[in-house]
């Protein structure tokens, strides 16, 4: 997979892309990271990218110049069109399906806006997506850019060293996770479940199914009700 990200702040990908599970996905081919600063497709002799609203407001709007040269730059030479991501506030709620689906692709362009916004012919003539991390704002669209690579880079092939654990993390089925225990079996009194130091594999699949559908109820009736009415 090959991910771009253009940005304004290009320095602020510098640690999260090399460390830990990203670094690894690098170093294994899986993926490809390019940080691109557009600002540097800006026709403006003083490189803006940004400008007053027109009508009148607070604030200060992206212009679409230098989004789409680097668009076009980044895509000159492709033949399959990528997804291309809008990070914004009126986007639609990011989902472990949602990061499930890009997982797919072989390209992703993330659009990290900042400032008041985007100009609208961004959203409306380029982006295949609008795509937000939560119901409130951030100075910018580079976290939610972050968010992203890393959901998706750890569902490719061969990323996480145990395939089962991205199919066992909380979401993937429509719950939250089971619990989980390691060593010592006795830590200061506390005990681990009996189930799980049975060997009996069918009983200890059991029993984790029971906790996350109990863990979900309670903590996340939203999706115990979707998934119960899956089922039916």
């Amino acid at each position: 997979m090959r991910i771009d990200i253009l940005t304004l702040f290009p320095e602020m990908f510098a640690g999260v892309l090399n460390s830990s599970i990203l670094k690894k996905a690098q170093e294994k081919k899986a993926v490809t990271f390019n940080v691109i600063n557009f600002r540097d497709f800006s026709e403006d002799k003083h490189k803006k990218v940004d400008d007053y609203p027109y009508g009148g407001g607070a604030g200060m709007v992206l212009m679409p110049q230098p989004i789409f040269s680097a668009v076009e730059h980044i895509t000159a030479n492709t033949n399959k069109k990528p997804r291309i991501i809008l990070l914004c506030p009126q986007g639609e709620p990011y989902t472990q399906k949602k990061a499930e689906e890009l997982a797919k692709e072989e390209h992703l362009i993330l659009i990290c806006g900042h400032y008041e916004g985007f100009d609208e012919r961004i959203r409306e003539y380029l982006a295949t997506d609008e795509i937000s991390i939560g119901d409130y704002v951030l100075t910018g669209g580079e976290i939610a850019a972050m968010v992203i690579c890393d959901s998706v880079t750890r569902l490719l092939p061969d990323v996480l060293g145990n395939q089962m654990s991205a199919a066992s993390d909380s979401f993937s089925s429509g719950l939250l996770e089971y619990p989980q225990y390691t060593r010592p079996a006795n830590f200061r009194g506390m005990k681990v479940p009996d189930v799980l130091l049975s060997g009996h594999h069918e009983k200890i699949a059991q029993w984790r199914k029971e906790q996350a559908l109990k863990r979900t109820k309670e903590r996340r009736p939203d999706l115990y009700e979707k998934y119960i009415e899956s089922l039916s």
